[in-house]
Formats: structure tokens, C-alpha cells, sequence
């Protein structure tokens, strides 16, 4: 009696194959979410400043103009029109501006291109230039969806 307890390399090498070839699956499934990630935290920040400058403009009468920018949400304004009812301590938690998630300024335009009665606010994503597809395509106000609570 042939009591051989253990594996033949054959079996071994299928074994491998398939581990491998799940590795490669998961792999490429966890590396893409990384971006989407990204997208979504911009999404959100886009939102939050969204707010604050709605907050700012029930203050104040107005948005910011694009000279002023977003930098009005953390400091009283100098330049263009002084809002004299600008918020002592800012319309944002921290005392800056964040940056987006790929490390570039947020753009802010009043009046919008894309929203003429309003303001535009985007980031160029993870390119930060103009246009793109896909992980490198802009993220604006205009097509991030804020869901109102009523």
C-alpha cells in the first residue's frame, strides 16, 4: 500500500495559476478605486464650498467676485466690492481653502460660464488642465448633485 501524503507539482502549479490569476483580478479592481475616490471627494468638497458661498451671499448680498475668489470664505475681502457684513471667523471650518484631492486649486468664476445667474466652481481633476476623459476630466458644480433636504 502507496500512503504518499502530498501535493504533485502539477497540482502545485495549478494552485498558483489560479491564485495568480485572482491577483491579477482583485489587483486591477482595487487599483482603479483609487481615482473614483479622488472623484468623489471632489464632488463633496465642491458641495461644501457650494454651501459656504450660499451662506456667504445671504451675508453679504452677493457671491464673491472672481477676483476675490474663494479666498473671500476665509478672509474679509480687500479687493473689488468689501461686503461690510462679512462673517467674523469665515464661512469655512478650517481657516483655509482646501485644495482638491489631486492637490490643485479649485476654480471659481462669478458670474459662470456654465451657470450665467450663478457661479461656476470645478476642478480640473487629476490632469489639472482643461477638459479630459475619464480619471482627467473636470468636476464643476454644475453637474455634482446636491441632494436638498426639505
Amino acid at each position: 500500500m502507496n500512503n504518499n501524503k502530498g501535493f504533485t507539482l502539477i497540482e502545485l502549479l495549478v494552485v498558483i495559476v489560479i491564485l495568480s490569476i485572482l491577483a491579477t483580478f482583485v489587483g486591477t479592481r482595487i487599483m482603479g478605486r483609487p481615482e473614483e475616490a479622488k472623484q468623489t471627494q471632489a464632488k463633496i468638497q465642491i458641495a461644501s464650498l457650494e454651501s459656504a458661498l450660499k451662506l456667504y451671499r445671504l451675508d453679504t448680498g452677493d457671491y464673491p467676485s472672481t477676483e476675490q475668489g474663494l479666498s473671500a470664505l476665509v478672509e474679509k475681502p480687500t479687493v473689488g466690492e468689501v461686503p461690510p457684513k462679512w462673517r467674523e471667523g469665515g464661512y469655512l471650518e478650517k481657516s483655509s481653502v482646501p485644495k482638491d484631492p489631486w492637490g490643485g486649486e479649485y476654480i471659481y468664476l462669478y458670474p459662470g460660464m456654465h451657470n450665467s445667474n450663478s457661479f461656476d466652481l470645478f476642478s480640473y481633476g487629476a490632469d489639472n488642465e482643461e477638459g479630459g476623459e475619464g480619471k482627467d476630466s473636470d468636476i464643476g458644480n454644475w453637474e455634482v448633485e446636491v441632494q436638498e433636504q426639505g
